[in-house]
This record gives C-alpha cells, structure tokens and sequence, in this order.
C-alpha cells in the first residue's frame, strides 16, 4: 500500500471513507491539501458519528479531528510514548513544510495490542454447543467450533484474539459432539485456562449462562463461535464500563442497495412514487457482546433462551443497553459456506 492510498479530501463522504477505511485496513485516513497535514479521520471518529445517527452522506469536514497528534521527521522514537499517552493507534509523522511523509502504525511497529488497561482480566464465554445446521455436512462429522479455517479451528482464533488483549480464562458452553472439542484442547500446550460449562440440552444462544451463576464475579465477553471481530477489544471493554452499559453488543455496519424500483403505495392502493434503487445503512447483531456480571441472575434456569430476550429485557425495564459499531469488514463471519469462504480470503489464507 502507497501513503497516499491514505490521503483524502475533506469534501469526501462519510461513507466513502468508511469503504476507504476497510480497503486500506490502516483505521486511519489523512486529509490533507497538497500533500500537507490538515486532519485525521480514524474508524473511532466514524463510530462516534454514527452511534449519533449521523448522515453518513455528509463529508468529512464534520467529523475529521482538524488538531490532530503527529511526529515531525526525526523525532519518530517519541511515538510509542505518545501512542500511549494519547491511547492513538497510528501517527502522521511530517517535514519541516508540514507535508506527510510517513506513517508510524502501533500494530506494525510494536508487538503487543495498544490496551487501555495494563491487561484484559475478563473472563470469555464462547457458546460452542449448537450444532452447526447451516455448515452441513462439515458439522455432521466435526462440531462447528472445530471447522478450520485455514489449519486453525474457529474456536481457537476467537481465543487467540481476546489472548492478545492479555485474555486467558476462558468459558466453552458446550453440548453437541463436546467430547471432540474436550479432546481437541487437551492436545495443545496452552496458557490459558478453559472451564468447560455442559449444556444438557440446547439453550439457546444465551440460556447457558445461567450455569455460570457463581463462577463468574466480574464484567465478561460473550462470543458466538462462529464469528471474528477485528477491532480493539480493550476499546469495546472501556467504551461499555464509561457508558456503564448493562449489555454491549458489538454491532456492524451493512449497506444494502436494492437493485430495483421501489415502490410506495398511497392508501387507495395506487402508486404514490418510485424510489429507484434505494440504499440502505442498517446496524446489525454481530453476535459479540459485553455483559455485567448480574445479568447472569436474569437469565431463566434451564429455559431455551437468546442473549437478544435478555436485551429486549433490559430495553423494557430501562436499562442501558448500548451498541458498538465495527465496520463490515471487521466481521467475519463463517456460519454458512460462502461466509466461511469468505473469512478464509479476507484472513490471506486462500
């Protein structure tokens, strides 16, 4: 990728930038004038916006943080302590005319995660016991959180990703051919600790959690076991506890363009107009999230329940549930067979 792949005009969309954000995969884009620093637009400016419903056709000039933190040439070995200090992912680094000659990313400079804490010590419920339907007949022969992808089970880099955070106690809530997955992870050498949580029966995407009332005492991710979220888990875990959500759920952003006339009745059921080739922005479920610990007492005991009931359960009483968007590449997701192909190639592994 060029630097300048990363340069754009303030008068550029919102949404153009979110794609331009996904195709350079940097979560950070400069706008600039002549080659000169104006400002930066990061994917948490995006965020920001639309948690705010946010016009995503509006341009950047909106959102684009016109004072932002940048290096001039020669003092490059600054960057890491003010990554810290500012908790920034990448920094613009300048000449003496101010024009952008480089670009110090944290993920390729440093080794470990830029956190907020010094590490993650929450616990991550992965509900591996469903039986995989949609994956037929892979899931007749391998539980679906052992498919590979790539030589690696599915399971295992949800694991690995919450690991760079500093993640290391882990909860596997299993049911359907849990024996395999028993034996899969007694094979490895590992340095993480994994409670196995038995489902008797199905219980649905959230009716496990009841069977971890007592063992866990502290602010917990619940993960489907399907699914890969690129993002910052140490962002999503200080955005929920400043916002002092009952439930996060880390959600996506999907555009939909509807190749077809759109039709609008009026009440006599004649045409009151045609909306050519509409597009839409939705916000949908990822199937990650961020629960407090007392939730797990809301949960019925025994009962085939989703962690969406529980959601609409705290939405009724007036609880502070809240939503953290990634971008739709920032979800993978495998649960049917063109999906898992294509978590496959956007993880360079075709």
């Amino acid at each position: 990728m060029r630097l300048q792949d990363l340069f754009i005009d303030e008068t550029m969309t919102i949404k153009e930038a979110l794609k331009k954000l996904d195709e350079t995969a940097k979560k950070i884009l400069i706008v600039t004038e002549y080659n000169k620093l104006k400002a930066v637009i990061t994917d948490g400016d995006i965020r920001r916006w639309i948690l705010r419903s946010g016009d995503l056709s509006k341009t950047v000039s909106l959102i684009m943080n016109k004072k932002p933190v940048f290096l001039t040439i020669g003092n490059e070995h600054l960057a890491e302590k003010l990554m810290k200090e500012k908790f920034i992912e990448s920094i613009p680094v300048v000449n003496k005319n101010k024009e952008v000659v480089n670009v110090i990313f944290w993920n390729e400079k440093f080794k470990d995660r830029l956190n907020y804490f010094n590490k993650i010590q929450n616990p991550v419920v992965i509900m591996a016991g469903g039986k995989g339907t949609r994956l037929y007949p892979f899931t007749k022969i391998f539980p679906k959180p052992l498919i590979p992808i790539g030589e690696i089970p599915i399971v295992e880099r949800i694991m690995n990703r919450f690991r760079e955070y500093g993640c290391d106690d882990f909860y596997l809530t299993v049911n359907y051919k849990k024996n395999m997955i028993r034996a899969y992870f007694n094979e490895l050498k590992k340095d993480y600790k994994i409670n196995y949580v038995e489902e008797e029966r199905p219980l649905g995407t959230g009716g496990s959690l009841h069977l971890l009332k007592g063992k866990i005492n502290n602010t917990f991710f619940v993960s489907n076991c399907d699914i890969l979220i690129d993002g910052n888990y140490s962002d999503m875990l200080r955005f929920h506890k400043e916002n002092k959500n009952k439930i996060t759920m880390i959600t996506s952003l999907k555009h939909y363009a509807i190749p077809y006339g759109v039709i609008k009745l009026n009440e006599d059921e004649t045409i009151k107009n045609i909306v050519e080739k509409p597009e839409y922005d939705f916000l949908v479920n990822t199937g990650m999230y961020i629960l407090d610990p007392e939730t797990i007492e809301d949960v019925p005991e025994n009962d085939f329940y989703h962690i969406t009931d529980l959601i609409n359960y705290y939405i009724k009483k007036g609880e502070k549930v809240g939503a953290y968007p990634v971008s739709d590449k920032s979800w993978l997701d495998m649960g049917q067979f063109k999906e898992m192909e294509n978590m496959i190639e956007r993880l360079g592994l075709k």
